[in-house]
C-alpha cells in the first residue's frame, strides 16, 4: 500500500473533523471540532495539519504548531494530535506522520519537539519513547470556563 503524507487544506475538514470525533469516542469524550474551526485553525501561520492518505482515503492525521519560546531562544513545536484511524491502525500510518514532521523540524531551527498524552495511555507513550521522545516535564492543564455575564 502507497501512503503520501500531505498538508491538509480546508476541503479536507470533513475528514478531519471525523477523525478528532473518533479519537474523543474511543475516550468517552465528545469533541465540539466543526469544520468552521478547522479553517481557522488552517488559517494560522503557527499551524499544521498533516495527514497520511492512501488508495482508501485519508487514514489518519498529525497536528502541531510552531511557536516562539524563551527559554530555548528560538521556536519550538508542540504536537497537538496524532489520530490513526481505528480501521487503518498497525499499517506505519503513525509512524510515516511522525517521521515526516520530524523531517519537517530538521529543516528548520526548531529547538524543541514535544507532545502530551495521557498517563495511562501506555501504547502512545510506547510509540513516542520508540521515536525518541523522553519523559521530561509534567503538564498540568486548566480548563477555564466562562462565566456568565
Amino acid at each position: 500500500m502507497r501512503k503520501v503524507v500531505r498538508d491538509a487544506t480546508l476541503m479536507d475538514a470533513p475528514v478531519i473533523v471525523e477523525l478528532v470525533k473518533e479519537l474523543a469516542r474511543s475516550m468517552g469524550e465528545e469533541s465540539p471540532l466543526i469544520e468552521a474551526y478547522v479553517a481557522t485553525y488552517l488559517g494560522s501561520t503557527s499551524n499544521t495539519i498533516l495527514l497520511a492518505e492512501a488508495q482508501d482515503g485519508i487514514l489518519g492525521l498529525l497536528s502541531y504548531s510552531l511557536r516562539p519560546n524563551l527559554y530555548h531562544s528560538g521556536d519550538i513545536c508542540l504536537i497537538e494530535e496524532l489520530i490513526v484511524g481505528e480501521k487503518a491502525r498497525g499499517r506505519g500510518i503513525g509512524t510515516s506522520l511522525l517521521g515526516e514532521l520530524l523531517s519537517r523540524m530538521t529543516l528548520k531551527d526548531i529547538r524543541e519537539i514535544s507532545v502530551s498524552t495521557l498517563p495511562d495511555n501506555h501504547k502512545a507513550i510506547g510509540f513516542y519513547r520508540k521515536h525518541g521522545f523522553k519523559e521530561e516535564g509534567v503538564l498540568l492543564e486548566i480548563h477555564p470556563v466562562k462565566k456568565e455575564q
